[in-house]
């Protein structure tokens, strides 16, 4: 006959536990006894509940610090006994050769960044004393709203017109909808957020059009909803739409552009979970997913480094400091990479962090807005986070030595590429590069270098050309530059970059030179340039880019206006026609890259 026998763990207790006749409690000796009466498993329950307690106690330690310290000691950066100044470059950074023609600036002890080398590496931003409570103190955005009185001479009228004429046909055909397709009277969707109505609000409302701007309000305050089932790319997404709400709230004081840009500012942050801080180029708002694109594994450089601004002003508007850090890690991780002379291949990898290997180093696609956002960080800062002013010079020292060549004919000076990780140059230049002059010349007008001054107007002279040897007077999407001496001829367009989408970069770089000039020449070329789009691209219901600008009576239209040129084409020219240079102030805001202003801030 078998015998079953059940297992059990008995924990017996001696007698005199809580023994209240004993003064003394348990002996050494009886407490040993009881010990070697335990089996193995209830000795090891024991153990563990021992070091549960030790762990709860120092949690409840390391979770009581005062703010500002880290675990190797106090956080003294900025600090002083009853403040703590904000410091957003915090890690100790890779040290940088001195920039030749670098302005030096001197700066307070408390605006002192990247110097001190025990802060705490996991904390970029560094908290301030009750910072939600007292952000309206600290930051004071405008609350009641920038008036502005609408055009005041012909050429501004012009410009309205035009705006309005658009306008008229997204509303009539694609109102909600991304996008509109003047020929066909229909739209184009790419992220359903109505990208068209809240990409121009700022514009309607710089352009004093009470009536558009309040029907665009109204659709954005009922219709705009984020809770869409659909990847967007966090790039398109922040700059077009986090950052025309933020924009339109601090022009128009209206919070509800605030509380949109909240919620969808908390949708993209997922996108920084990964294993490197640098973000995935994609995500889902509703599930809150993020993924690398799904044609590569890769991220664009310039897109990940193209968010800074918007997340930025995000976290000063709010208080809340995850925006800010989540952005700003990626500018400083980007900082401690190795370049080639400051200059950056086009390709980052979300997951390693790291740059591609032998991609494509260029200031047009992929690469342009990364040293943008270099400059425009320094000043919306108040120009105290040097390291950024510095790798900008740097970069432009880079753009001098490795980038430019002159044409054989006419010495017109462009930026080519270097392909294979900087082996080959490739006299090739992508309007989107016509950016740069306009940039170097804010620079300028903040106290950088004045040999930037004279690349600006070089450029300047070759991307007019680019424009003036088009027979519709509109430039190509690519232009390739002739090096070979000897030769004749300075530019070619070969047949698949013949093409004009309406862009604004060249238009960007004349406003800024000509606030910095004064030179009105560069008012008479953005006039020329807007009666080709007049001519060429003006249909009855709107706008549209052209396949071909080498032949006026077959420019091919492309039935597309996207977003863009009302966000920032017909603003940059509304703005370079201002009988005002102080329309938009340049002391008071900085524009993102599509062309939304963001008050600029003093650390």
């Amino acid at each position: 006959m078998l015998n079953f026998r059940k297992d059990y763990v008995a924990l017996n207790l001696p007698s005199a536990v809580g023994d209240a006749s004993s003064s003394r409690g348990w002996s050494k000796k009886s407490l040993w006894r009881w010990w070697n009466q335990l089996s193995r498993f209830q000795r090891s329950i024991v153990y563990m509940l021992v070091l549960a307690a030790c762990l709860t106690i120092l949690y409840y330690i390391s979770g009581n610090r005062p703010i500002g310290s880290t675990s190797n000691g106090p956080l003294n950066v900025g600090m002083n006994k009853d403040h703590v100044t904000p410091s957003l470059a915090l890690y100790s950074p890779k040290k940088v050769q001195p920039v030749e023609n670098s302005i030096p600036k001197a700066e307070p002890a408390e605006k002192s960044y990247l110097k001190n080398d025990t802060v705490n590496k996991n904390n970029l931003y560094d908290k301030r004393d009750n910072f939600a409570n007292n952000i309206d103190q600290i930051h004071s955005p405008p609350r009641e709203g920038v008036k502005f009185s609408g055009p005041t001479n012909e050429r501004q009228s012009a410009i309205v017109a035009a705006f309005k004429h658009a306008w008229k046909g997204y509303k009539k055909y694609a109102w909600g909808h991304d996008h509109l397709k003047p020929i066909s009277g229909t739209f184009q969707d790419w992220f359903h957020l109505g990208l068209s109505i809240v990409d121009a609000l700022d514009t309607i409302y710089i352009m004093g059009l009470t009536e558009e701007f309040a029907e665009a309000r109204e659709w954005v305050a009922t219709s705009l909803h984020f809770d869409v089932n659909r990847d967007v790319n966090l790039f398109e997404v922040t700059i077009r739409v986090l950052g025309s709400l933020l924009s339109s709230y601090h022009l128009s004081g209206d919070k509800m552009f605030l509380d949109k840009a909240v919620d969808l500012g908390t949708r993209l942050l997922p996108c920084f979970n990964s294993d490197s801080g640098v973000p995935y180029s994609d995500v889902n708002l509703a599930t809150r997913k993020a993924h690398s694109p799904k044609w590569s594994p890769d991220s664009s450089t310039s897109e990940v480094t193209t968010i800074q601004l918007e997340f930025r002003d995000l976290s000063r508007c709010t208080g809340d400091p995850k925006f800010e850090e989540s952005a700003a890690k990626v500018s400083f991780h980007v900082h401690g990479l190795e370049k080639s002379d400051g200059l950056v291949p086009i390709f980052i990898n979300a997951n390693t962090g790291n740059f591609r290997s032998y991609s494509t180093i260029t200031l047009g696609a992929r690469g342009d807005s990364y040293y943008e956002y270099l400059l425009k960080q320094w000043i919306q800062t108040g120009q105290t986070m040097d390291y950024l002013r510095d790798d900008f010079i740097e970069a432009m020292l880079g753009v001098v030595k490795l980038l430019t060549r002159r044409t054989s004919q006419n010495k017109y000076l462009f930026i080519g590429e270097l392909l294979a990780g900087g082996r080959d140059f490739k006299p090739k230049m992508d309007h989107l590069t016509c950016y740069l002059p306009g940039t170097l010349a804010l620079g300028v007008r903040y106290g950088l270098p004045q040999e930037h001054m004279q690349l600006a107007e070089d450029l300047m002279v070759t991307c007019y050309q680019m424009y003036a040897q088009q027979p519709t007077f509109l430039a190509p999407e690519i232009t390739y530059f002739n090096i070979q001496e000897g030769t004749t001829g300075d530019i070619y367009v070969k047949t698949n970059d013949a093409h004009n989408l309406l862009r604004p970069e060249f238009v960007e770089s004349l406003w800024y030179m000509y606030l910095v000039t004064g030179n009105q020449t560069y008012q008479d070329w953005g006039w020329q340039i807007f009666q080709a789009f007049e001519k060429y691209t003006k249909v009855t219901n709107g706008y549209t880019s052209i396949n071909n600008v080498r032949n006026p009576l077959s420019t091919r239209p492309r039935d597309m206006m996207e977003s863009f040129f009302l966000s920032e084409t017909l603003k940059y020219l509304y703005l370079l026609f201002s009988d005002d240079p102080h329309l938009l102030s340049l002391d008071k805001y900085v524009l993102n890259s599509e062309a939304h202003p963001l008050p600029i801030y003093d650390t």
